[in-house]
C-alpha cells in the first residue's frame, strides 16, 4: 500500500511540474545582443529578419522569436567592394520587401564622411538570406547632399523614402528630409525638409573637440502608422551624448505628406534616458507586432552606462509600447538591463 501511495505521489509530482512548466510564462531580458547600434526588423512570412550595423558589410537574422536572436540563424549577405565610394562605414541598414522583392537600404562612404550617401540593393528570392543581391546604386535627389539613416515606407499607394542629412555641404546640422520614389531607388523630385533640432533637448550635440563644431541632430526617421495617423519616431541630439532620445512629428495619412505644415513635432522627447534603470542614449528605433498580432513593441540601442557614446557599448533592446487615449503611441520608459520581461505574445 505503501509503494502504490509513493507511486501514486511521485506521478502526481511530476504532473504538476510538468503543468507548471508549461503554463510558467516565457521571459527574456535585454538586450538582446552584446552589441548592435541602429537595431532594424521586419516581419514577412512568420519570421522576424534582423540587421544592424556592422560597419563593414551587411548582416542579416532570421528567427521566429526575436527575444532568442542571439541564436538566430544569421548570414552576411554581402561586402562591399574596395576603393569605392560605398566601401566603408555602413550605417543603419533597413531591409524593406517591396513590390514582391526585398531591398537593402544602408549609408556608405569612403572613409571620408563628408562622402556618406544612401545606397541600396536588391534580392528577388523569398528568402532574404537566399538568392542574389544585386548592387542598385546610390539613391538621391539632385542635391545630393550628404544623407544617413534612409527609410522607406508607403502610404495611400505611394512610396516615399526618409532620412537623415546636411542642409549643405559641411556638417554642423542634421536634419530629416522626405521625398516622393518612382521606384525602390529612384528619388522622383526635390527633398523637403521636415524637422531641424528646434528645442533644446535636441541641440546636445558637443563633440569635446575644439576642431569641431557642435553638431544639432535629428537623424533615424521611422514611421509608425496607426488608425489613420502617422507617427514619424527620430533620434535627436548627438549619439555620442547621453541625452540622444526620440522625437516624434505626427500626421493624417490623408495630408500632403510632401508639405512640412502637415506634419506636427511634439514639443518633448516621447523617450529618453532613465538614470534610475541605467539605461542611457536610447534611440535609432525600429517597430514590430508579435506573432499574434496582438502587441506592438519598439526595438533600440541603448548603452548601460554614462558617457559610453556611439561606440560598440550599445546594444539593441525591446520593449512593448501601448497607445494613448488620444492616439499616439506611448512608449514608457526605457527598461533595466537583465529585468525579466515577458516575451511578445504569441511565441512559440
Amino acid at each position: 500500500m505503501m509503494k502504490i501511495f509513493i507511486s501514486f505521489f511521485v506521478s502526481l509530482v511530476v504532473v504538476l511540474s510538468t503543468a507548471s512548466a508549461q503554463t510558467a510564462p516565457k521571459t527574456f531580458t535585454n538586450p538582446l545582443l552584446p552589441s548592435g547600434a541602429d537595431p532594424w526588423v521586419i516581419q514577412h512570412n512568420g519570421y522576424y529578419y534582423y540587421t544592424n550595423s556592422t560597419q563593414n558589410n551587411l548582416v542579416i537574422w532570421k528567427t521566429k522569436d526575436m527575444s532568442a536572436l542571439a541564436s538566430a540563424e544569421k548570414k552576411v549577405i554581402w561586402v562591399p567592394p574596395a576603393n569605392t565610394m560605398h566601401s566603408r562605414e555602413l550605417w543603419a541598414p533597413e531591409l524593406h520587401y517591396i513590390n514582391h522583392k526585398w531591398y537593402m537600404y544602408f549609408a556608405a562612404d569612403d572613409g571620408d564622411n563628408n562622402h556618406h550617401r544612401l545606397y541600396v540593393l536588391e534580392n528577388s528570392a523569398q528568402d532574404p538570406l537566399k538568392g542574389e543581391w544585386i548592387f542598385k546604386g546610390k539613391v538621391a535627389d539632385a542635391s545630393n547632399k550628404w544623407a544617413i539613416d534612409g527609410s522607406v515606407f508607403t502610404n495611400k499607394g505611394k512610396l516615399y523614402m526618409i532620412w537623415a542629412g546636411w542642409e549643405g555641404d559641411t556638417n554642423g546640422q542634421q536634419n530629416i528630409y522626405i521625398a516622393k520614389l518612382i521606384n525602390p531607388w529612384t528619388v522622383d523630385g526635390k527633398r523637403v525638409k521636415l524637422s531641424s533640432p528646434d528645442y533644446e533637448w535636441e541641440k546636445h550635440g558637443d563633440l569635446n573637440d575644439t576642431n569641431l563644431p557642435h553638431v544639432n541632430v535629428n537623424e533615424g526617421p521611422e514611421l509608425l502608422k496607426h488608425n489613420g495617423k502617422l507617427f514619424l519616431i527620430y533620434s535627436a541630439s548627438g549619439c555620442w551624448t547621453d541625452f540622444y532620445a526620440l522625437g516624434m512629428l505626427s500626421a493624417d495619412a490623408n495630408a500632403d505628406l510632401l508639405d512640412p505644415a502637415s506634419w506636427k513635432k511634439s514639443s518633448e522627447p516621447v523617450f529618453k534616458q532613465s538614470p534610475e534603470n541605467s539605461v542611457y542614449a536610447p534611440g535609432h528605433n525600429s517597430f514590430f507586432r508579435s506573432p499574434d498580432g496582438t502587441e506592438d513593441w519598439i526595438l533600440y540601442h541603448a548603452n548601460d552606462k554614462p558617457g559610453l557614446g556611439c561606440g560598440k557599448y550599445r546594444s539593441p533592446r525591446m520593449q512593448k509600447f501601448t497607445w494613448n487615449k488620444d492616439g499616439t503611441p506611448y512608449f514608457g520608459v526605457p527598461v533595466k538591463a537583465n529585468e525579466p520581461l515577458p516575451v511578445p505574445s504569441g511565441t512559440r
